[in-house]
């Protein structure tokens, strides 16, 4: 389950937008262990969005999921890699006001093995790209319909 840096949480209060580390599986291949997220925080969710939010049973712990559909009592959240878990499929629907946000961008930071002038262009040319919604909801409908 990813979990994201508390850093997240500090600078809140003072501007909309912030910035998360993902570290696990659960969002493979949209989003890498490592990656960094800039989070719009009280941004409006739909369905296909990348989401922060609070882990329903450990609020102090904060997860980053897709947002598969609106329910009765809140959002149904998925990871993109269905074999990592952790998401709704375990804990069920997760409460409007623990959805904290919606991931922006992400970008992949430098990794020191990168030295080459090749290495270097080629990772500025990939490090920042948006992070899209699944609009289509094609992904999420397949692992909905077999729940």
């Amino acid at each position: 389950m990813p979990e994201l840096s508390q850093e997240t949480e500090r600078g809140r209060a003072l501007l909309p937008f912030g910035v998360a580390e993902v570290t696990g599986p659960s969002m493979v291949p949209t989003l890498r262990h490592g990656d960094r997220l800039v989070v719009h925080y009280e941004a409006r969710i739909r369905p296909g969005d990348v989401v922060v939010l609070r882990h329903p049973f450990q609020q102090d712990l904060l997860v980053v999921k897709r947002a598969a559909e609106r329910r009765d009592g809140g959002w149904w959240v998925l990871g993109d890699n269905a074999y990592a878990g952790g998401d709704s499929t375990d804990y069920g629907t997760v409460p409007e006001d623990l959805v904290l946000g919606r991931v922006r961008f992400r970008y992949r930071p430098r990794q020191e093995a990168q030295r080459s002038p090749f290495a270097v262009v080629r990772w500025v040319l990939s490090a920042a790209r948006p992070v899209f919604s699944d609009r289509s909801g094609r992904a999420a409908a397949r692992r909905l319909r077999a729940r």
